[in-house]
């Protein structure tokens, strides 16, 4: 696997880390795989380790090439600079797309919390757009920028008839984000006609990433629920679709 850490800027906590599975004639199938952007959350404050690299390495057993962006946080995560910067990493991965066996037409982005902000910014508020969005527990009100280190604005207000399909789940005991911003997001969605499938758990609280004992600590009290580790298996099946 190529994992490798490229630097964004001067800056060098703004980083996009790749996780390129090696190319065997073994797999003929997966010479050539899509693509998915991945977006920690963390209120713009930090960047969740529990929603990068574990979520990239479970794309990319899955037949994905993946990449982690951490982007600007606190005093410099006033947008459009975290934008800019997601625009960058996606445009950066199309244009190396031969280099890094990935096909440019089928790139995902999945983002958590703020970066499920992030994410639906890249695919509302950017002429470069991923093809596909997966939105786990996502903040895409301008009511949640009270617990945010900047002032965000609804990506709702950015949705066109361009936007890309979507996938988003939630939790219903979500204490942190409600879940009217993924539902708010799935009816702006529905307006235009866009597709999307959303997953929202009777329980899981804020912050489930993959939901198992992975990421998931008994210690810290974190709520561990079987049904929100099916996401992951269920999204994969919905970009191998989106992606035909």
């Amino acid at each position: 696997m190529k994992i490798e850490t490229i630097y964004l800027s001067e800056n060098k906590s703004i980083t996009l880390t790749t996780y390129i599975p090696d190319i065997s004639d073994e797999m003929p199938n997966m010479k050539v795989k899509p693509g998915i952007l991945v977006l920690p959350g963390g209120a713009y404050k930090f960047c969740s380790d529990r929603e990068a690299e574990p979520i990239a390495l479970h794309y990319a057993s899955r037949g994905f090439n993946a990449f982690v962006l951490r982007y600007s946080l606190n005093e410099d995560a006033e947008f459009p600079k975290p934008l800019n910067e997601a625009v960058t990493a996606l445009k950066m991965i199309r244009e190396n797309a031969e280099e890094w066996h990935t096909d440019p037409d089928k790139i995902a982005v999945i983002g958590f919390s703020a970066g499920g902000h992030l994410a639906s910014a890249l695919c509302t508020m950017s002429e470069e757009k991923p093809n596909a969005s997966i939105l786990g527990y996502p903040c895409i009100l301008s009511d949640i920028s009270p617990i945010l280190a900047k002032e965000v604005e609804s990506t709702t207000d950015y949705v066109t008839k361009d936007t890309p399909p979507a996938f988003i789940i939630s939790a219903c005991d979500d204490g942190c984000v409600p879940i009217n911003h993924s539902l708010q997001y799935a009816s702006k969605l529905n307006e235009f006609g866009i597709p999307f499938e959303m997953h929202i758990y009777r329980a899981g609280g804020h912050g489930f990433s993959l939901g198992n004992d992975v990421v998931m600590s008994t210690e810290e009290g974190q709520k561990f629920t079987k049904p929100t580790t099916y996401w992951i298996d269920r999204s994969v099946e919905w970009l191998h679709e989106i992606f035909k």
